[in-house]
């Protein structure tokens, strides 16, 4: 069978998807046990998803821990496009965030870009700011602290970031964009644009204090194309360059290639199912890598690599390496069928969620909290 052809860009991931090959294409570097160490040195145990690998690639990572060590505090930035309903895919990239800011006790400007989504989307800018709200309960549920999260959302505070994105815009040309996005001429004139309302939450804590802070971005390797045009100039304008840290795709239930959608609600599982609609999707839709029949799974074993429910274990869900690792070993030995490997996944996300879902309902009489003030 022929593989797809992998595609990947900040409003669509496709195909089988090579990580080596996108660090080599988008000249980022790996993360190694080096930086592990350093990192381990502050924060005293390591996330499972920098264990794992899941955040596997960076750029300035060596740099930011430098100045950390110069006792230079950074801030963290990461963001969400309200389109539609929160899937388990987005929540990684958070978690980990809400880690590194337990970690090392700093801020966090999180950014909406319902702006960016407008533009992209059929969508109307009614519905948009429907899913912005939506969006802003699950990130306030997974435990941001009120004190040091600020929400930006675009259009409501385009008085705050439009000065630093004209500035940021007027240095980057049209050539650059069309060979970094692939761009043809029937674009709108604000999708051309919008990269460098992106790039601007990366220093604009360093505008309003008036000093340079360097920022760390946590996020998903297919949003790195708005930074890495952005990324020469910060320094123009007299900025650091932001160090980021990248993220691997959840995969879709249906397979490990690309990532998983909400567009695709009917076949993802986002934050508002009900423990039944978990159970019907992981059992009616997640990947196996386990053999046709049992007694040839009992023989020959299952593929963990390629199965759906072990990798959201892996990812997301099964914090515990040992656990992990005995699930690993029982299901390539056969001595764990497919069918019991995906109980074992539909109980866990449906105790993550049952408390999320509580979380949630809370954070609508706390949303307040989260938005920036502008003084």
């Amino acid at each position: 069978m022929k593989k797809r052809e992998m595609k990947v860009t900040p409003w669509e991931v496709s195909g089988e998807i090579d990580y080596e090959k996108l660090i080599k294409e988008f000249g980022v570097s790996k993360i190694d046990d080096k930086i592990l160490d350093r990192i381990k040195r502050h924060t005293k145990d390591l996330h499972f998803m920098l264990r794992r690998k899941v955040f596997f690639a960076h750029r300035d990572l060596n740099w930011i821990l430098d100045e950390y060590e110069k006792g230079k505090k950074f801030f963290l930035y990461t963001g969400c496009g309200p389109s539609g309903p929160i899937h388990l895919g987005h929540l990684g990239t958070w978690m980990f965030t809400k880690w590194l800011q337990d970690k090392f006790g700093v801020e966090l400007w999180f950014q909406f870009t319902d702006d960016e989504k407008f533009l992209f989307k059929d969508k109307s800018y009614e519905e948009i700011q429907k899913w912005t709200y939506e969006n802003m309960l699950d990130v306030i549920a997974l435990g941001f602290d009120s004190k040091k999260t600020h929400f930006l959302i675009d259009t409501k505070h385009i008085s705050l970031l439009y000065p630093t994105a004209i500035k940021i815009a007027k240095k980057i040309n049209f050539s650059t964009v069309k060979a970094a996005f692939g761009f043809g001429n029937d674009r709108n004139i604000g999708e051309i644009f919008f990269t460098s309302i992106q790039a601007a939450p990366a220093v604009i804590p360093s505008v309003l204090k008036g000093r340079n802070i360097p920022c760390l971005i946590p996020l998903a390797i297919d949003q790195d194309p708005h930074f890495r045009v952005a990324r020469d100039v910060y320094p123009k304008l007299g900025f650091y360059k932001p160090a980021i840290i990248h993220s691997m795709f959840l995969p879709p239930l249906t397979g490990v290639s690309g990532k998983m959608s909400s567009s695709e609600a009917n076949i993802a599982i986002i934050t508002t199912d009900s423990p039944k609609e978990v159970e019907q999707k992981i059992k009616k839709y997640a990947f196996s890598g386990g053999k046709d029949n049992t007694e040839e799974h009992r023989k020959k074993g299952g593929n963990p690599e390629v199965d759906v429910s072990f990798q959201y274990l892996r990812m997301l869900f099964e914090p515990d390496d040992a656990k992990l690792k005995k699930i690993e070993q029982d299901y390539r030995s056969g001595k764990m069928l497919t069918s019991e490997l995906k109980e074992y996944l539909i109980k866990k996300i449906n105790a993550f969620l049952s408390e999320h879902q509580k979380k949630r309902e809370k954070a609508k009489k706390q949303i307040n909290e989260f938005i920036y003030k502008e003084k």
